[in-house]
């Protein structure tokens, strides 16, 4: 499983040498940049709710309608 977690800047070095202490978990990667970590949020949220809409959850506007705001 993969989770995507937002920590306050000064709580990382405390919460990165806890998470690596773990031997059940391993660090893929580590984002540093603030735009590069915005841009996988986004995407994260697009994905789940696509996830939403095909459990009926949520409604999502057409690809028309987008064209159409444009």
């Amino acid at each position: 499983m993969k989770v995507i977690l937002d920590i306050q800047d000064n709580r990382v070095p405390f919460f990165m040498e806890l998470v690596k202490s773990l031997d059940y978990i391993s660090v893929l990667k580590e984002v540093k940049d603030r735009k590069k970590s915005e841009a996988i949020q986004d995407l994260a949220e697009a994905f789940n709710d696509v996830k939403l809409h095909q459990e009926g959850k949520k409604q999502l506007k057409s690809a028309k309608d987008l064209l159409d705001e444009l």
